[in-house]
């Protein structure tokens, strides 16, 4: 077995998180090209609904494999490691061919009463069979981060969007002459051929890795030593079903959120037609885009959880404190210029990526939150990695329902429209966050030294000034060579202030640099 410390752990996820945000933008700039803001509103109408189930299925099971097979890592317990997983793909399983064949069954029934266009149930019945190979795979994924072995996550992601790439694109385009909603459902095609091939990697590097682990004697599965299978399947449902619980809250509030935009625009009385090409381009272009550098707080996620629990395991405060500030301050760090560059330079990036620059007025309002998306991931894995998911849970819940109320009465507004549902959306993003912080600094008695976030501040303010006068001040008429300048000149001048504030030393630089290239080899 192949184990990684954190912080080589964390960068081999970020590399391939890194490369499959950028690969994965390959078909959300050429996707809308090819079936419009309407397909587009089309293809993810469906999401909300399939996320529900997949919470459901995914939520919490794999957090709770990770955490539990760290612990056995620990005790080098490895026939509490192979139960475990057994336990855990039998629920998986069960699970996802129940919700599987009510979603093949129901599809008629969900599309024309739960959503808001029937036009999505061809869409919807493609996208049923993600469920058990989602399912399965987030359960290998679980056992490969308690390993702490990040390398068949990275490379089955980066196989599956590659694959997906392709295939989208391929199957969309045949497609089109039939209709836009066939177009939809084309892209959900190739969508589940990358999952499928995402699956296979991950499954044959469960293969190399169960031979190259010691296979532990049958006799003591169900011994005090290896905890007995009732045991462990009382820890994981002990474990999952908060964490569940919270995950299905923002994967209900998505569903509602989806359906009451659809409600508050018709009540602001814009059609059918025009609100599912509004939430198309809200979902499939702007919240992709705000998400892109989340890249490497979704991977600290990952890593933190197991390095977390291990350190509680051991009761070592120190190591806990340290990961935690470790993986806040690189959120802050590596979130802020990318918050500045997509408020700055909103409208050239929608025209440049989606040839739509109306939805840039979106992007902009939701660009200065976006930080607050990135410092949140870090903050909900350090509460489930130590025992407190139910924190996460209330304070998802709070968010959730401020707001859904929100959605409802500014949505609805015909002045507001689409952007008071952004704004809804924004509320709840800082919501969260905040009570994530306060939860993890009761618990922890946890505190960030209040300079790094006015240093941050400071070099915010003077990448967007430079980004500014670069892309706006008539200094030469090609305006794409303008707009890439003003990003570079932007970036160097970021990484110049945080460099002179020592929020990030020339010696990390290339440790980072030198790591990157060992990872690569």
């Amino acid at each position: 077995m192949t184990k990684q410390s954190f912080i080589r752990g964390t960068l081999i996820l970020l590399a391939a998180g890194i490369v499959n945000r950028i690969l994965g933008f390959i078909p959300r700039m050429t996707l809308p090209r090819v079936i419009g803001a309407e397909g587009i509103g089309i293809y993810h109408m469906g999401w909300p609904f399939l996320s529900v189930i997949l919470t459901i299925i995914t939520g919490g099971i794999p957090v709770a494999i990770a955490k539990l097979i760290a612990e056995a890592e620990a005790e080098h317990n490895e026939s509490r490691i192979r139960s475990i997983l057994r336990i855990s793909l039998a629920i998986t399983a069960t699970l996802s061919a129940f919700f599987t064949l009510v979603c093949l069954f129901g599809a008629s029934w969900i599309t024309s009463h739960l959503l808001t266009d029937d036009r999505v149930y061809y869409t919807f019945l493609c996208m049923s069979p993600l469920i058990p190979i989602i399912g399965v795979s987030a359960v290998y994924r679980g056992y490969f981060q308690g390993r702490q072995n990040m390398i068949p996550t990275a490379t089955s992601q980066t196989t599956e969007t590659l694959i997906r790439i392709v295939m989208v694109l391929v199957c969309a385009y045949m497609m089109v002459p039939y209709g836009v909603e066939y177009a939809a459902a084309g892209a959900m095609i190739g969508v589940l051929a990358g999952e499928i091939a995402g699956f296979v990697v991950l499954y044959i590097h469960f293969k190399w890795d169960k031979k190259k682990t010691p296979q532990a004697p049958i006799a003591s599965i169900g011994t005090k030593k290896s905890t007995g299978r009732f045991t462990n399947f009382r820890k994981i449902m002990r474990i999952s079903i908060p964490i569940t619980g919270s995950k299905l809250i923002g994967a209900s509030s998505y569903l509602l959120e989806s359906i009451l935009i659809a409600q508050s625009l018709a009540i602001a009385g814009i059609t059918t037609k025009l609100a599912t090409a509004q939430y198309g381009a809200l979902q499939g272009m702007i919240i992709p885009i705000i998400l892109l550098p989340s890249a490497l707080t979704m991977s600290l996620s990952v890593s933190l959880i197991p390095s977390l629990s291990e350190a509680a395991a051991r009761k070592d405060m120190k190591t806990i404190h340290m990961r935690l500030h470790q993986s806040l301050k690189l959120a802050l760090v590596t979130g802020a210029p990318f918050a500045v560059l997509m408020f700055v330079l909103a409208e050239p990036i929608c025209t440049y990526m989606y040839n739509q620059p109306d939805v840039s007025t979106m992007l902009k309002m939701m660009a200065p939150v976006a930080i607050f998306i990135y410092f949140q991931s870090p903050l909900q894995a350090a509460l489930q990695a130590l025992n407190k998911p139910g924190a996460a849970l209330v304070n998802t819940l709070i968010g959730s329902v401020v707001k859904l109320l929100l959605i409802y009465f500014l949505a609805s507004r015909p002045e507001l429209g689409i952007q008071g549902a952004v704004f809804a959306i924004n509320i709840n993003i800082v919501l969260v966050t905040l009570l994530h912080w306060n939860s993890v600094v009761r618990l922890l008695k946890f505190k960030m030294d209040g300079s790094s976030f006015g240093k941050i501040g400071v070099a915010m303010l003077v990448s967007g000034g430079v980004s500014y006068l670069f892309m706006y001040t008539n200094w030469i008429d090609i305006t794409w060579l303008r707009f890439v300048s003003s990003m570079i000149s932007g970036m160097i001048a970021y990484l110049f202030i945080i460099t002179l504030f020592k929020l990030i030393r020339l010696q990390d630089l290339q440790r980072l640099m030198h790591m990157g290239k060992k990872i690569i080899r």
